[in-house]
C-alpha cells in the first residue's frame, strides 16, 4: 500500500507541474467561450499539448513569460508560484514537522522567498514580517489585505495533502494552520478542503471521482459560505450530462466570481475530475474553462495524479520536453 500511495504522490506531483504550464499561458481570466474561439480553429480544443506559438499570439494578453511555455520552445519548467510554494511547505514539514508554527512559515519565507515572487496577502505579509524582523510588530497587514478570500493559500494545499494519505484530518488541520497566516474565510476554508481531497483521494478507489471532494467537506465548517457552494456545485456536476453542460450549469450559478474568487473555480474543479478520462485530458477540461487556469491546472493535476496514479497519466507525452528541470523563485 506504502509504494502504491508513494506512485501516486509521484503523479500527483508530475501532474501538477504539467497542469501549472498547460494553463499558465492563459493567466488572463477567460471564459470557456473565449478560449473555444482561440483554440478550436487551430485545432487545439480541448487541449491535448502545450499550446503553440500561432495559438499563443493569438490570445488576448498573452503570458510575459510564453517563450518559456509555447509548445515549440518548452525546454524546462518554468518558475511560477503555484510550484515554488508546493516545495516551500515540503521544506516547512522537512525542517519543522505537523508542529509548524506561524512564526516557523514566516522565518522560512523570510529565508527563502523573495518578494516579487509573492502576490497579494502572502505578499502583504512577506513585507509585514520583514518589517516585523526590524521590531515593532506587524499587525497592520490584517487590515491591509483584501484578497484574504482568495485563492492564494489554495495553492499552498497540496504537499499538506501528500503528506497525509487517508488521514483528511491531520492534512485539514496543517492546511488551516498554514493559510491562516494570510487568508481568512473561504480563503482558508477552501485551502483546507483541497489538502483533505488530496488526502482521501491517495488511498480512494478511482471509480467514485468525487468521493474525495464529499468526504473533504466534512473538515471545513459545514455553515461557511464555502461549504455551501461545494454542495450545490457538486449537485450541478452530477447533475450535468457532460462537461461543458457542467461547466455552463456552474459558470451560470457562480460566474460572477472570476479569476482567483475561488467559488467559480471549485465548480470547474469537480467538473473536470467528473468527466476526466485520465489525468492528461483532465488537465485539458481544467484549462479550458478559464478562470485562474495555472492555479487550477495544477490543483486538477495534482488531484486527478493522486486519484487515478501512475497508469492513468501519459507522464512522458506531458514531460519529455522539460528535461527533468524545474526552476523555482526560492532562495
Amino acid at each position: 500500500v506504502a509504494a502504491d500511495v508513494a506512485r501516486r504522490i509521484e503523479t500527483a506531483w508530475y501532474a501538477r507541474v504539467c497542469g501549472c504550464i498547460l494553463g499558465k499561458p492563459f493567466e488572463f481570466d477567460p471564459t470557456l467561450d473565449e478560449l473555444r474561439a482561440v483554440l478550436e480553429p487551430a485545432g487545439e480544443w480541448p487541449l491535448a499539448d502545450y499550446v503553440t506559438t500561432a495559438t499563443n499570439a493569438r490570445l488576448r494578453q498573452p503570458q510575459p513569460q510564453w517563450p518559456e511555455l509555447v509548445r515549440e520552445q518548452v525546454s524546462y519548467v518554468c518558475e511560477d508560484d503555484d510550484l515554488s510554494y508546493t516545495v516551500l511547505a515540503m521544506l516547512l514539514l522537512e525542517r519543522y514537522g505537523t508542529s509548524f508554527t506561524h512564526e516557523d512559515m514566516r522565518r522560512l519565507w523570510l529565508l527563502q522567498l523573495p518578494v516579487l515572487a509573492t502576490f497579494g496577502p502572502e505578499r502583504t505579509q512577506l513585507l509585514a514580517a520583514g518589517v516585523a524582523s526590524l521590531g515593532g510588530g506587524g499587525e497592520w497587514a490584517k487590515a491591509l489585505n483584501p484578497a484574504d478570500e482568495h485563492c492564494g493559500a489554495l495553492i499552498r494545499a497540496d504537499a499538506y495533502g501528500w503528506a497525509c494519505p487517508g488521514d483528511p484530518e491531520l492534512a485539514a488541520s496543517l492546511a488551516h494552520r498554514d493559510a491562516s497566516l494570510t487568508h481568512r474565510r473561504t480563503g482558508v476554508y477552501a485551502t483546507m478542503w483541497v489538502a483533505a481531497a488530496l488526502a482521501c483521494a491517495l488511498v480512494s478507489e478511482p471509480v467514485d471521482r468525487l468521493g474525495p471532494f464529499r468526504t473533504a467537506l466534512g473538515f471545513v465548517p459545514r455553515e461557511s459560505r464555502f461549504a455551501a457552494i461545494v454542495r450545490e456545485s457538486l449537485e450541478l456536476v452530477e447533475a450535468a450530462p457532460d462537461w461543458e453542460g457542467g461547466y455552463r450549469a456552474v459558470h451560470g450559478r457562480f460566474g460572477e466570481y472570476s479569476h482567483c474568487r475561488v467559488y467559480q473555480e471549485v465548480g470547474t474543479l469537480m467538473n473536470t475530475a467528473r468527466f476526466a478520462r485520465d489525468v492528461g485530458h483532465g488537465l485539458g477540461l481544467q484549462v479550458c474553462q478559464g478562470n485562474d487556469t495555472d492555479s487550477f491546472g495544477a490543483t486538477a493535476g495534482s488531484y486527478l495524479g493522486a486519484l487515478l496514479g501512475p497508469d492513468g497519466f501519459d507522464r512522458s507525452h506531458w514531460t519529455w520536453r522539460f528535461g527533468d528541470r524545474v526552476h523555482l523563485a526560492l532562495a
